[in-house]
């Protein structure tokens, strides 16, 4: 996994390491702040053309389990974690997160502080920002 950047419309920047899929997005930042559900988070048409944070501190644990998502596909932009499971321990799981945002086409971003990243948009309020392999 590569270095890659959130860069906040405030020019605040947030350095982490890329995973999913090898690309760009932008978008609305928004939080969640769910400690379990990324499938339903994923899934859920209210996050269309948003990057999504995800606060809690493990995320694709028990891997992908298709019967959770609320809709058939994903619509979010970019998924940011702070950590990410690379092997799911789940028995019912159909897959890993990584594979699942490649197969889809979504950037992930993890390696950065979720806390601080969500205390910035309580402080500023909702934002644009992209994510890129570049810091500008």
């Amino acid at each position: 996994m590569s270095d890659a950047y959130l860069i906040l419309e405030n020019g605040v920047v947030f350095k982490g390491k890329s995973f999913g899929f090898d690309g760009e997005a932008e978008g609305e930042l928004t939080i969640s702040t769910r400690m379990t559900g990324y499938m339903e988070t994923l899934s859920d048409p209210v996050h269309t053309g948003q990057i999504v944070v995800q606060t809690f501190p493990l995320i694709g644990n028990y891997g992908i389990i298709q019967e959770e998502m609320i809709s058939d596909k994903t619509h979010l932009s970019a998924y940011i974690v702070s950590n990410w499971c690379e092997e799911p321990s789940n028995f019912r799981s159909e897959g890993n997160l990584d594979n699942f945002l490649r197969e889809r086409k979504i950037p992930g971003l993890y390696d950065i502080d979720t806390r601080a990243l969500a205390h910035v948009l309580r402080e500023n309020g909702t934002m644009k920002a992209r994510l890129s392999r570049n810091e500008r």
